[in-house]
């Protein structure tokens, strides 16, 4: 923990760069001229105010805006409010986008006094030490992080509005006035949202454009400092690489088709090029130099029509270009005395890092899905006759011995349905990727509500009826293990795979090397927040022993969203306290919704955070903290309050009014209409709604949207009552003390519980059908909340982290008016469903989503 202060120091530095320059700019903003309104932005702080007043008297949301108008805007009809408050969204919304650029803007100035965990730590800790280096730079030749861009539906920015964001954090490091008024005027006109839902091509559209503007120069930022540094050059080991999911992805998203994977691997493969074109200019004015001018040219052939040329045949050119660029090099080097050279090198690691494909478009099917294929190939068509009918019959012993995996070429018929085509043409589709693209462009396919190893193996014998030979199938088979049911299975699934003949060999020609996804997300919407935790780092140690056992690399890809109920939180304090018993050399992990935007928005935060977990890696595995092993007093007593949570959430989950709480008082049967996204909020769209078709951003935005968060602590404090009661006290704080891995568990959930707000709905505490409901909720929260601090021995949460605490108050500050019109919307619905104001009021509770999630920055 940093000193007392450093801790003084930043919250000065927050309260001047941040705070202060807010209430400046934000002056400023709130006199720009909104079309058709009239004191907007003079009434905007009074109606801020007037909800922090009466929210603090539990004022229902209908009281405060009755109340406000009265006040301060009397005399107007219901339309002229309905009207004000659409202006309020207009601007609040605005304001959310401002406080995000100048927080960045500051990132310097308050990351600089606490260095902790980052690479700059790591490559001071190693000055003067040898033998650190040495270890160091052993580990960096094997280690490496990769970021995963998903196609969840909580990236509410569209490029425009990030690209106005990028230029105003420039204007206000510099606190040029005339350049951040005009972009705030350009901020005020340019839309938020979409007229309809984007296609997964336009999801991935926006997404590359982090890829172009940010990973571009902070993946090989990273991988020049660290070679430069250390002795890695000569290395092939690429430290941080990309992931997509937009295209890719078509569990439970029927509009993601065999053509949009196409598209979109086609548009990855002509931005990357893009972006190398940009540079090539660069290098092309300052490389003027006799001996080059043939490679130069030839470079040049090779990258602009492939920027710019659509009808270009693509076949893969990494080797060709860096064979290019390296003899450049070696001229500069040997008759030009290095004079720019260091520009050839730079898109030497750019290319290297990138290749044709920009980052690695994944696959992912449901385990159903692929069980109905491989029925219609089997049943329907007999493609290979040694598999009998009745096989799907069999017990999993003898599935496993029936399977066979003869090549064959089977396409789909008429007679298939549509996910049948689109699984066969995709397979097929990977190979064609993997041919022009290059073999890391589409090499990894993800089977989600995996439950056995024939989930694994029959998509196997899918990929050798349609094209691909034993031989050359260069494909990663990964299992999705998300329910804590399936958890408990994983290591079991998996010594059955390791032990098939068959999976073996396929396994020794990919390297041994196995990568296996744990999904936080279902597990907590599935076991409550902590037995969701428990259930993942039981099933890691578990599957790293199985996998040690069999001679297996393993790496794990978590599927994590931003806030701590879908893994997110502290997540590299998480990956540092990692031991022995955990595989750690790989750190995979999804990023996604605001996620991407406020961690890796920039080049100066996308270089930090991947730093953050470049450094959690190397320390987890080079200084295994002995202390941080959990020995099985601590891992009983962690499991027994896993138990005991899971029963209090499954109670809550059982409740006959759970499911109508939150389709009542949450956004949620409005969310699949803010057009953010291709994908369905659930699963089976056209039926009644059920907890296990509902997606887990969905379950988990709508408790956000409630300000009650109740995915990421409900009972943790029941758990931690338990604990008190049966004297084990003393030895739980001494766990919080001495454990990594439970101290940021529970650092997750204080944070979780920092962004709920119950005032906001006490309204609903004497409610008819769910005060009894409410008050369950709320009490929790009040005993997870005592017991927490009591444990962590704080006097208010998140008190160790006064600056993220500081920041997150300021954003639901400035969010609350729009959580109280979204409740103040939801009640005039309920009271009144056949009002002829309902499409109005639905429009009011669509628009405030996008300021409130946006402000959480991980709050989905």
């Amino acid at each position: 923990m940093p000193s007392t202060t450093k801790l003084s120091q930043r919250e000065t530095i927050f309260n001047q760069e941040v705070e202060s320059r807010f209430q400046l700019y934000d002056s400023l903003f709130l006199t720009l001229p909104f079309y058709q309104v009239k004191d907007t932005g003079i009434l905007l702080p009074f109606f801020s105010s007037h909800c922090e007043k009466e929210t603090i008297a539990e004022k229902s949301p209908s009281e405060t805006i009755e109340s406000f108008f009265k006040k301060y805007v009397p005399g107007i009809d219901q339309e002229e409010q309905i009207n004000r408050l659409f202006r309020f969204i207009q601007y609040i919304e605005r304001q959310v986008v401002l406080f995000d650029a100048i927080e960045d803007s500051a990132f310097d100035k308050l990351g600089n006094f606490d260095k902790s965990g980052t690479l700059q730590t790591l490559i001071q800790q190693v000055d003067g030490n040898e033998e650190m280096r040495k270890d160091i730079e052993e580990k960096l030749r094997s280690i490496s992080l990769r970021l995963v861009l998903t196609a969840h539906p909580t990236q509410f920015y569209p490029s425009t509005v990030l690209g106005i964001m990028t230029d105003l954090i420039e204007a206000l490091k510099t606190n040029d006035i005339q350049a951040i008024n005009l972009l705030l005027q350009q901020l005020g006109k340019t839309p938020f949202f979409n007229k309809k839902s984007p296609t997964p091509v336009d999801e991935a559209i926006s997404l590359v454009w982090f890829l172009e503007n940010v990973f571009y120069h902070a993946v090989t930022d990273i991988q020049r400092r660290l070679s430069d540094e250390f002795d890695i050059k000569e290395s092939k080991n690429q430290i941080v690489e990309l992931g997509f999911w937009p295209g890719g992805d078509r569990d439970g998203n029927p509009n993601v088709t065999t053509e949009s994977t196409r598209s979109v691997a086609a548009i990855l493969r002509q931005r990357v090029f893009r972006s190398y074109y940009r540079d090539f200019r660069i290098l092309k004015r300052r490389v003027t130099f006799r001996g080059v001018e043939t490679a130069m040219a030839q470079l040049e052939a090779i990258i602009y029509p492939n920027a710019f040329n659509e009808q270009v045949q693509g076949v893969d050119l990494q080797d060709d270009m860096l064979s290019l660029l390296n003899s450049i090099r070696d001229v500069l080097n040997k008759e030009h005395d290095g004079l720019s050279v260091d520009l050839v090198e730079d898109m030497i690691y750019k290319v290297q890092a990138f290749g044709c494909y920009f980052a690695t478009l994944d696959i992912r099917q449901d385990s159903r899905v692929l069980r109905s294929v491989f029925k219609y190939c089997t049943e329907g068509h007999q493609i290979d006759p040694l598999i009998k009918d009745g096989y799907l019959e069999l017990s999993e012993k003898d599935k496993l011995k029936a399977l066979t995996f003869n090549e064959g070429n089977l396409f789909a018929g008429d007679d298939a349905d549509d996910l049948t085509k689109d699984t066969l043409n995709t397979i097929r589709l990977m190979k064609a990727i993997q041919q022009s693209n290059g073999q890391k462009a589409c090499q990894r396919f993800i089977i989600s509500n995996c439950q056995q190893a024939s989930d694994i193996l029959q998509l196997i014998d899918l990929f050798l009826w349609s094209g691909w030979t034993k031989e050359s199938l260069t494909v990663d088979f990964m299992p999705l293990f998300e329910t804590v049911g399936d958890l408990k299975v994983a290591a079991e699934v998996m010594e059955r795979l390791y032990e098939h003949p068959y999976y073996q060999e396929h396994l020794k020609r990919r390297g041994n090397k196995q990568t296996i996804m744990l999904g936080f997300s279902d597990s907590t919407k599935d076991g409550g927040y902590l037995m969701a935790n428990w259930s993942i780092y039981k099933a890691k140690v578990e599957l790293t022993a199985m996998a040690r056992k069999h001679g297996i690399q393993l790496a794990f890809f978590d599927g994590r969203g931003g806030p701590p109920a879908r893994g997110g939180g502290k997540t590299h304090r998480f990956y540092a306290s990692m031991g022995n018993d955990i595989a750690n050399d790989h750190i995979q992990i999804t990023i996604q919704g605001q996620t991407v935007s406020s961690q890796y928005g920039s080049v100066d935060t996308a270089r930090f955070n991947s730093g953050q977990l470049i450094n959690a890696g190397l320390v987890s595995a080079l200084n295994p903290n002995r202390h941080d092993l959990l020995d099985s007093s601590h891992k009983k007593m962690i499991s027994e309050m896993a138990d005991e949570s899971y029963a209090t959430f499954l109670a809550l989950r059982e409740d006959p009014l759970f499911i109508d709480y939150l389709e009542e008082m949450s956004p949620l049967k409005l969310l699949s209409r803010i057009n953010i996204s291709s994908r369905p909020t659930k699963r089976n769209a056209d039926a009644k709604l059920k907890l296990e078709d509902l997606r887990a951003i969905s379950f988990v935005t709508s408790w956000g949207q409630m300000k009650q968060n109740i995915p990421g602590f409900f009972g943790v404090g029941s758990a931690l009552k338990k604990m008190k009661t049966e004297g084990k006290w003393a030895e739980l704080q001494k766990l919080y003390t001495n454990s990594g891995y439970f101290k940021t568990v529970i650092d997750n959930c204080m944070m979780s519980m920092s962004k709920s707000d119950f005032r906001v709905t006490a309204h609903l505490a004497k409610d008819k059908k769910f005060g009894a409901f409410w008050n369950k909720l709320k009490n929790e929260y009040e005993l997870t909340k005592s017991l927490t601090l009591e444990l962590t021995g704080n006097t208010s949460l998140m008190s160790e982290y006064p600056i993220e605490k500081r920041s997150i108050a300021l954003r639901e500050r400035i969010v609350l008016p729009l959580t109280i019109i979204q409740h103040y919307a939801i009640n005039k619905l309920n009271d009144h469903p056949d009002d002829e104001l309902t499409d109005v009021y639905k429009k009011l509770i669509i628009r405030t989503v996008y300021g409130v999630v946006n402000a959480g920055r991980n709050s989905a």
